[in-house]
């Protein structure tokens, strides 16, 4: 996987624009029996159009940075030869209505170095003719469902949630016809087998767990999944996967406040947003290492929630997100001609919310742009929905190209009933939604009584954002942030002095989640709790431990 060029660790040091073309170029030879009856080209993502050519043979492409897809290249491949893969980019990134998320050609403040070109793995599968191509799991408190779906070697495919190190193991021979084939599913846990099913692909099974172990960030313990396909006595495909079993939704405390729920009962969200930007890497972490490092910090300093802001992992993300214990709300990515500042501004500091069937003041007149971002929903629900630790889904943040959020709110809830959604996060609320979501920067917060009697969980989706320039630890000499400290002594006296008399009150009288803006300074931000670099953490972490500690019992305990 290369870097893109606009990243250092790529080396290259250019930023590719708008009227240019980016070319790959990879001869591979592939190894002695591996190529079977089909072999897929995956591409994890690619920034933000391309075509793909093996051997000179169109093979296919893609539009949209930020979703995997896979192309069969089986009629492509030269036998006993080395193959040459060539990938033709074009990104015009905010130059246009597609989903961009925080990159923008002209960067600075909340906008990010624009990145483009392949950002995650590519890699070569063989498969049989017909093949398991995603599983659908929905886990509960006992059990878990399971439909099998197959591919049968035509088109491109879309790619779901399989093995976290990347999909299915490649089968037996033979042109085998969807009739006559079942999938043995089995469960199991430290090597020992509890559960097992057969059933026709295409079809959903429930498989009771005994004596079911919940998944919990505190212990988030994960069940394996074994799916064989057979035709007849014959097996012909196999992949392995993973589930926790937990539930999620809204339902009152004690008190009657609205709360998250985990597993049925009440759960507090103390979370922070996460950009997903390295310094060297930019979109693509340096190292898989890297990947779990800022998750295993976050939940060092007692966070229990990550917000993704803005951007799609790779799948291995959300793997360490399951088996380390981090909750995850996860927003889908913005696009849209230019936002105007009425619309994307003016509400942090009370304007008032609009109407988002005004398709023109949000930058969305166009149906073309529209239609994509509707079918990235879809994909981004296909691709993560079997991810255990997503709880929230966030369509909409602060009018970035929002439209009919309500609208995409019961779209979501079609394609996956089994999550919270927050419609609208931050303002331009259209009354939809599971969460009354609200961003507070310049003023001090307070919980207002019609929030509550909503009928939604409150949630502080977006606040703080201190800044402390730390010298060598900076992207550049900008410094923004929306309040400036100079010692990291005064950032932690200020940072508790927030929590005591603002939030913490607010939580014990029925705020549902906080959102602590940020986890890492990005660029020009500098208001992380960790430098853009990871190597200092501003406030120590006793202290945001302890704070997070108190919110917990401000919300009973939940």
């Amino acid at each position: 996987m290369p870097f893109s060029p606009e990243a250092p660790l790529s080396g290259v040091g250019r930023q590719l624009q708008p009227q240019q073309l980016l070319w790959y170029r990879r001869s591979v030879r592939l190894p002695a029996g591996f190529a079977g009856e089909r072999v897929l080209l995956h591409f994890g993502a690619v920034d933000q159009s391309c075509t793909v050519t093996v051997n000179g043979t169109d093979v296919g492409g893609h539009d949209g940075g930020y979703l995997p897809f896979s192309l069969d290249i089986t009629d492509a491949l030269v036998p006993g030869a080395e193959q040459e893969i060539v990938v033709r980019v074009r990104d015009i990134s905010d130059t246009g209505y597609h989903s961009r998320g925080k990159q923008t050609l002209d960067r600075g403040g909340i906008w990010y170095t624009s990145q483009s070109g392949i950002w995650q793995t590519v890699w070569l599968e063989s498969v049989p003719r017909t093949s398991i191509s995603q599983l659908v799991l929905v886990p509960s408190l006992d059990s878990v469902a399971v439909t099998v779906l197959l591919d049968g070697g035509t088109g491109n495919l879309d790619t779901g949630n399989l093995d976290a190190a990347g999909g299915g193991a490649p089968g037996g021979h033979g042109d085998h016809s969807r009739a006559g084939l079942t999938a043995v599913i089995t469960v199991s846990a430290g090597g020992r087998t509890l559960a097992d099913a057969v059933v026709v692909p295409g079809e959903e099974v429930t498989i009771p767990v005994p004596d079911p172990h919940l998944w919990t960030p505190e212990d988030p313990f994960l069940y394996d999944l074994d799916v064989r396909l057979r035709a007849g006595n014959e097996e012909i495909d196999s992949v392995r996967s993973y589930t926790g079993l937990r539930t999620f939704g809204v339902g009152r405390d004690n008190a009657g406040h609205a709360r998250l729920l985990l597993n049925g009962e009440p759960y507090f969200h103390a979370g922070l947003l996460d950009q997903g930007y390295w310094p060297d890497g930019l979109y693509t972490a340096p190292s898989d290492e890297a990947l779990a490092y800022d998750i295993q910090a976050a939940k060092d300093l007692g966070f229990n929630m990550l917000r993704k802001h803005i951007k799609v992992e790779p799948l291995r993300w959300y793997y360490h997100c399951d088996r380390l214990g981090m909750l995850v709300w996860q927003d889908l990515v913005n696009g849209g001609r230019s936002y105007r500042h009425a619309v994307v501004t003016a509400p942090a500091v009370g304007a008032r919310h609009r109407d988002d069937g005004d398709y023109a003041a949000f930058g969305r007149a166009d149906d073309e742009g529209r239609d994509a971002f509707l079918a990235e929903l879809r994909g981004t629900v296909e691709l993560l929905r079997n991810s255990t630790s997503i709880a929230v889904w966030v369509p909409f943040n602060e009018g970035w190209g929002q439209f009919d959020a309500n609208a995409a709110t019961e779209l979501l809830r079609s394609l996956d009933s089994s999550r919270s959604i927050d419609h609208a996060s931050g303002w331009h609320d259209q009354g939809g939604g599971d969460l009354k979501s609200v961003h507070v920067y310049f003023v001090p917060f307070h919980l207002r009584t019609d929030w509550l009697r909503d009928g939604r969980a409150v949630v502080l989706s977006e606040y703080g954002g201190y800044s402390l320039r730390i010298p060598g630890h900076t992207f550049n000499e900008k410094e923004f942030g929306y309040r400036r400290f100079k010692t990291p002594e005064a950032l932690r006296q200020a940072y508790d002095k927030l929590h005591r008399r603002q939030i913490e009150p607010a939580v014990q009288h029925g705020l549902a989640a906080t959102v602590y803006t940020q986890l890492t300074d990005v660029e020009d931000e500098v208001n992380g709790l960790l430098t853009y670099d990871r190597r200092v953490v501003k406030i120590d972490a006793d202290t945001l431990r302890d704070v997070n500690a108190r919110l917990l019992r401000a919300a009973g305990g939940c």
